[in-house]
């Protein structure tokens, strides 16, 4: 009898555990990133009191992320989408018109473009189409690898979430200005590392590093890529190789996801180094959160420039 009393009594307490589990779990905020450098952003606005997911892995190319019913089950729950905007991932509109959740359709309240406010670089002085290749119409949208811009970002991310927990504004305030004093100090460490490598000259695979690149005073003199997300032609290959010769680059930059074989080879030829940068939060082992991921690509770069 005294058994079943207490098998009883551990039933009501583990009942009342989930119960509670469960309620603090409906307390949070339901946040969906198209990007992981968003989703560790808002985490660090957000902290305790929100539940973030990502529609994309750091290993991606965001530009081409295939929509899933996965994304779509993800944005039916949602209570906040934070997209990068720029036509970075304009691909979420097809997914949020499939899940069906009128809080995060465009210009709902639950929906925040992070561009907003950014001053954005290489922004087209013509008109663009598509025989240039995958060029950016509006301006670069890649300014999260910039840490310097973290006080604009997350100011929009704090906005978003007030819309849809006006209740939690001190806590995601407090958050936010604990988020960035950490900011600040790391970014007058990386200054400090980046300082003897000042002006280095460095070609990079893709138009994606821009914003990181003048952050840190490099020179960005050429891609491989003849136009972006077109594979380069051979005569292309040799100019810029040559041009590296001539210029004593160091460091080609590539993606994760790009043609890794194609920059080393470059690179060789030219008697630099080929080098994996963290395009975005866990694009390389390490880059875990935000300022993990900044601080692996100073590391990094400190060293092979140097």
């Amino acid at each position: 009898m005294r058994l079943r009393t207490l098998l009883h009594a551990t039933v009501v307490v583990l009942a009342v555990v989930a119960m509670a589990a469960a309620a603090h779990a409906a307390d949070k905020v339901r946040v969906v990133t198209t990007i992981p450098d968003l989703k560790s952003l808002t985490e660090a606005v957000g902290g305790d009191l929100v539940d973030v997911e990502s529609l994309t892995r750091g290993t991606q190319n965001f530009h081409e992320a295939e929509v899933r019913p996965s994304m779509m089950l993800k944005l039916r729950r949602a209570d906040l989408l934070i997209e990068n905007g720029l036509e970075l991932d304009a691909w979420v509109d097809v997914a949020v018109q499939g899940a069906n959740n009128a809080n995060i359709v465009r210009g709902a309240p639950g929906r925040i473009e992070i561009a907003r406010n950014v001053p954005i670089l290489e922004v087209p002085s013509t008109r663009v189409d598509r025989s240039m290749g995958d060029v950016h119409p509006l301006g670069n949208p890649h300014f999260s690898l910039d840490p310097g811009l973290a006080p604009v970002i997350t100011e929009n991310i704090l906005q978003g979430l007030v819309r849809v927990a006006r209740q939690h504004r001190a806590a995601f305030e407090k958050n936010r200005q604990a988020f960035l004093a950490g900011i600040d100090s790391e970014m007058a460490r990386w200054t400090k590392a980046m300082e003897p490598v000042k002006g280095a000259k460095i070609v990079v695979f893709h138009p994606d590093f821009i914003y990181f690149v003048t952050r840190f005073g490099l020179v960005q003199i050429g891609t491989v890529e003849d136009r972006p997300g077109i594979p380069p032609s051979p005569g292309h290959l040799v100019r810029l190789i040559e041009q590296m010769k001539q210029e004593k680059v160091k460091a080609v930059l590539v993606e994760p996801w790009n043609d890794k074989k194609l920059a080393e080879r470059v690179a060789q030829e030219a008697g630099a180094k080929a080098l994996v940068f963290a395009s975005a939060v866990g694009a390389v082992k390490g880059a875990d959160n935000y300022i993990a991921a900044i601080d692996y690509n100073i590391r990094m770069l400190a060293e092979a420039l140097k």
